[in-house]
């Protein structure tokens, strides 16, 4: 599994005893009611979230059957709290790939770019060595770009390391230091660069910025009123991101390579675009969840998606992200209608963010 800059293995853990009432159940100060989660997925978050620091938040939305719920949590005073965040809006980090892909293929479906098509017309300069890059695989991960380009000095230090990489610093790239490395089948490396590329480029063919295209093509058809990139444009309570030991931090701008991890979102919000994956008419949509490489025999990838087969060897859609402040994993499972969103304030710069992919996956098999 694969975070924005870090590939993580889910492990499980068990579960911890709790509490009993007459009316609900608790863990620790979680209530359990009729309607909200089972006293399962209840101790399952407690187990996973009583790591983090105080102040953390989670929002969850649980599909299953096509039916969503939602459940929030917030950790404070070493007490883990149960709380309405369903609005409450989070960066969402590397989930803003699977939107990046969504828009590529609108694109493709009228017949604006085609996947095999190069991205290098759109460009009107050379990119370094003549070297050919194609909107497929910036979207699944095979064009042979690095993780991140080699003039971005990615300091955990700085609370907004991307802010600087503007349109002339990723031309500087393109144009002098720009090296391939595949071999004649593809190979899948992640890449943000990548992401970020396919992003830019998009943006320059739809003459808009990627924030606008994402709301007339995306946000607007899924109702998705709480979406966004930049946090100067968010309408609902932002949650404030976390350093991994708890103290507040900046919200990251990626600017050139906006496409790589820049919106914020919502639970609800998240839980609409979900659902409509179960639609069997979107074929943009369904575009996006065609697998276009094969990794092994057990994942693979289409546009943006990450897909791996589930403990009974159905098909798994996913992915998950993670910034300087925040960390997030989206499931779901098309045949069944079933999935999971978990947003957080937990940074993903630290060891405790491992517990949000677990937390997901481990959810998901509760469905």
């Amino acid at each position: 599994m694969k975070n924005s800059f870090l590939f993580l293995t889910p492990v499980l853990f068990l579960f911890l005893s709790c509490g009993n009432s007459q009316t609900s159940k608790t863990v620790n100060n979680q209530t359990v009611s009729k309607g909200s989660v089972t006293q399962a997925q209840s101790e399952l978050i407690f187990d996973h979230t009583k790591v983090f620091p105080n102040n953390t938040q989670l929002a969850f939305a649980f599909i299953e059957n096509g039916r969503v719920k939602f459940y929030g949590v917030e950790k404070r005073n070493d007490t883990i709290f149960t709380i309405k965040n369903r609005q409450n809006a989070f960066e969402i980090g590397s989930i803003t790939k699977v939107f990046n892909a969504t828009l590529l293929a609108d694109f493709v479906l009228e017949n604006k770019v085609q996947l095999d098509d190069p991205i290098n017309p759109y460009y009107d300069f050379e990119f370094n060595n003549g070297q050919v890059i194609t909107f497929k695989t910036l979207a699944n991960h095979t064009s042979g770009l690095p993780r991140m380009p080699s003039n971005l000095d990615f300091d955990i230090g700085n609370q907004d390391p991307f802010s600087a990489y503007d349109s002339e610093k990723l031309k500087y790239y393109l144009t002098n230091e720009m090296e391939l490395s595949f071999d004649e089948d593809g190979t899948y490396e992640y890449s943000n660069l990548g992401a970020g590329l396919l992003g830019y480029t998009l943006s320059k063919i739809g003459e808009k910025s990627l924030n606008q295209l994402f709301q007339e093509r995306i946000f607007s058809k899924y109702n998705m009123p709480n979406s966004t990139i930049g946090s100067e444009n968010v309408s609902v309570f932002l949650v404030q991101g976390q350093s991994p030991e708890g103290q507040p931090v900046q919200n990251w701008n990626l600017a050139s390579l906006s496409g790589a991890g820049d919106m914020i979102s919502t639970a609800e919000d998240l839980s609409k675009f979900v659902m409509a994956q179960f639609q069997e008419n979107d074929e943009t949509l369904a575009l996006t969840r065609a697998k276009t490489h094969t990794m092994n025999d057990t994942s693979g990838i289409g546009l943006g998606w990450h897909i791996r087969k589930g403990p009974s060897a159905e098909n798994w859609i996913w992915h998950n992200g993670g910034t300087g402040g925040y960390t997030s994993c989206m499931v779901m499972n098309k045949d069944k209608k079933n999935g999971v969103i978990v947003l957080s304030n937990v940074s993903a710069l630290g060891d405790p963010m491992i517990h949000i992919d677990q937390l997901c996956f481990e959810l998901m098999e509760l469905l």
